[in-house]
């Protein structure tokens, strides 16, 4: 796709995941348009004026509404709808909700913006990003997750806080699923240009300290549920900052989640490895190194994937 001058950004869904993103977007600059597009007339409507009443303070325009009319010619379409999860309701059962919402829902959006990048945000992400792959037969490169971008960025500002440098000063990713089974690539982690073990500073890591590094990570939206309710501003900032290296073409790496083939002797699982993001989408980086212990871990990420995938008949 390349650069695009006159871009456009459709976010579908007006709950706070999808508010979150299309503010941020505004407020970055991601796009030249972003639409909001939701079945609650009342809420989007509500949603698109408050919205575009700051626009003299940004430098793109906002429109949206109920009618699917609004996603046409739309560049990119990040998907946030999906039902939420329910006392007592597995998250299995959750999955099975949203696909059936995702059977309806993806062709009536490519039939109006047929060479849309498709980003999924809502959750469980890497079933979705799966399920949606196979619902649209689009290749996986055009229809992707958010995968662990937000993860990779908690944990980078964790360990930006513990080594007393800028959060831009850190290199390290977590990848595999978005949930349990995610871990970080400590193998490549660095500050600067130090391995984060040799990292001295005031005091040095140790394996322990950064184990719980990692479980903070993978906690840290129940943390944040238990205090308001949900998660809703990093990860608007993060479905941003995909859309910028999208409608930019920028071939930013980007831990998304993309339905794997052949890539690290797994397929036909979605899972976040370090990719490559821009105009035509994302394409992970094969040659990631990881220690044999990291590679034990990303099959056991693709086994809890796989098992969800075939529970749900997909």
């Amino acid at each position: 796709m390349g650069v695009v001058e006159n871009s456009k950004l459709t976010v579908v869904g007006a709950g706070s995941v999808g508010t979150s993103l299309a503010y941020a977007a505004l407020i970055r600059g991601a796009a030249n348009e972003v639409a909001l597009y939701d079945i609650a007339r009342e809420k989007v409507e509500a949603e698109v004026l408050d919205l575009a009443h700051g626009t003299q303070f940004t430098g793109s325009s906002v429109n949206g509404g109920a009618d699917l009319a609004v996603v046409a010619g739309s560049h990119v379409i990040v998907v946030t709808a999906g039902a939420k999860q329910q006392p007592g309701q597995s998250r299995l059962d959750l999955a099975g909700t949203n696909v059936r919402i995702l059977e309806e829902l993806l062709p009536a959006l490519l039939e109006r913006a047929p060479d849309a990048v498709i980003v999924l945000v809502t959750n469980p992400v890497d079933v979705l990003t799966v399920a949606a792959q196979r619902i649209t037969g689009l290749p996986p490169h055009r229809i992707f997750g958010s995968g662990t971008v937000l993860d990779t960025s908690r944990l980078r500002w964790l360990l930006a806080k513990r080594a007393g440098v800028t959060i831009r000063s850190v290199h390290a990713d977590i990848v595999g699923e978005h949930g349990d089974t995610e871990f970080p690539l400590w193998s490549n982690a660095r500050i600067g240009p130090v391995p984060i073990l040799e990292w001295r500073g005031a005091e040095p890591f140790t394996a322990g300290e950064l184990d719980e590094i990692a479980r903070e990570v993978r906690d840290a939206a129940y943390t944040v549920i238990r205090g308001k309710g949900a998660t809703n501003y990093a990860i608007g900032l993060a479905g941003a900052r995909i859309v910028e290296a999208v409608l930019s073409d920028e071939r930013a790496v980007l831990p998304v989640s993309t339905v794997l083939s052949g890539i690290r002797n797994l397929d036909g699982v979605a899972l976040s490895l370090p990719s490559v993001v821009g105009g035509d989408g994302a394409v992970p980086v094969d040659e990631t190194p990881f220690s044999a212990e990291e590679e034990r871990l990303l099959a056991a990420s693709a086994d809890a994937i796989r098992a969800s995938v075939a529970t749900l008949g997909l």
